[in-house]
């Protein structure tokens, strides 16, 4: 029987990875939707929900592991909320689709909130001592905006600002407000595998001229890098010299240089894929320990450069990475498996990935 924890050694040539336990123990998910998701910063929505005053938009955090309904209004004042969806008499989600509102008020005993969340109306309750307090405003939830994306936390472990700010230094020629959503390119996929799998695989680019043909011809493997950050990692993709790439301007860290994706993810499953056509985002969902649905979110800046480069055929690549993780659940279940080394060069990433689970898990020493 595992503890649950496990200790991954911060230099990566003496490390070992998780052992294979990790990824089918149903005690390891539990732990991490504490102590890994609810601290974590989650993206919720994009900016057109919640685009003038009045506008409600009910939704749930990370739906199948941490099912908090939550809820995003933008008041009469033009101000932006995040608020609890759930109300402070009985529990009943106040809020139950989307649309433009006055007031908040619950259908099951009439309790009346304003656009800001705080408590206006109960019906039948007089006479009921030290009522209302703060208490009975819906909780306020930190959140905040990044381009078109809105992000949410219910007890964040660090500020958003300081999460992305790698993503905001490296990508800030681009003018991600203007992307628009995609319908007909965004897709949810379900895979039979645990979620950080899908984590490890997309954390490297070791796999990619053994699994992705088409990407590989795309890509400079000899020049494909990896940066470790504090709450994310950026790979860096230098596009074959004939390949669409980025126009980067005089100044930028990367100019001069053939730069076909910059591929950013965010501690623990969150994916923002910048293209020269616009960015993909990917969300990770465990829905089980060993089912996961990965939301594939499109966002075009520019359309006629949607089928060049790096970010062309990316239904395929999801498939064929699908296909791979897949594979590897199956196997980190035989008994004779214990666990792996990194390559130093090529693993960078998933080492740092496994470094900041190991710790939120409890790091434990007697794990080896």
């Amino acid at each position: 029987m595992s503890t649950g924890r496990f200790r991954v050694d911060p230099d990566i040539r003496r490390a070992h990875t998780p052992p294979g336990w990790m990824y089918s123990d149903p005690a390891v998910l539990t732990a991490a939707r504490e102590l890994v998701f609810a601290p974590s910063w989650q993206l919720v929505a994009d900016t057109s929900r919640i685009k003038v005053p009045g506008q409600v938009y009910p939704f749930t955090l990370l739906e199948g592991l941490l099912d908090e309904p939550l809820l995003l209004t933008r008041d009469r004042e033009d101000r932006v909320h995040c608020l609890s969806n759930v109300c402070t008499h009985r529990g009943t989600c106040v809020v139950e689709g989307a649309g433009v509102e006055n007031v908040l008020r619950c259908r099951y005993h009439g309790r009346r909130f304003g656009l800001d969340g705080r408590f206006q109306f109960m019906p039948e309750f007089e006479g009921v001592e030290d009522f209302p307090s703060p208490r009975d405003d819906l909780a306020r939830v930190p959140f905040g905006d990044w381009g078109p994306f809105v992000f949410a936390s219910v007890a964040p472990e660090a500020a958003l600002e300081a999460v992305l700010a790698p993503i905001t230094q490296r990508c800030s020629f681009l003018p991600i407000g203007e992307a628009v959503f995609d319908p007909a390119r965004s897709r949810d996929y379900v895979m039979r595998a645990n979620w950080a799998l899908y984590v490890d695989n997309y954390l490297e680019g070791f796999h990619i001229p053994y699994v992705h043909a088409g990407l590989s011809a795309a890509l400079d493997y000899g020049e494909y890098r990896t940066e470790l950050f504090d709450w994310c990692t950026l790979q860096l993709g230098v596009g074959a010299t004939d390949e669409d790439a980025f126009e980067v301007p005089a100044g930028h860290p990367d100019h001069g240089r053939h730069i076909a994706a910059y591929y950013f993810w965010i501690f623990p499953n969150t994916m923002l894929n910048f293209y020269p056509w616009g960015v993909s985002v990917n969300v990770v969902r465990p829905l089980g320990v060993d089912r996961t649905k990965v939301s594939f979110l499109s966002y075009v800046l520019d359309p006629s450069r949607l089928e060049h480069g790096a970010g062309a055929a990316l239904d395929r690549v999801e498939r064929e990475d699908e296909a791979i993780v897949e594979s590897v659940q199956q196997g980190l279940r035989s008994r004779l498996y214990s666990r792996g080394r990194y390559s130093p060069a090529r693993e960078q990433g998933v080492h740092h990935f496994h470094r900041l689970l190991a710790e939120r898990l409890g790091d434990g020493s007697a794990a080896g």
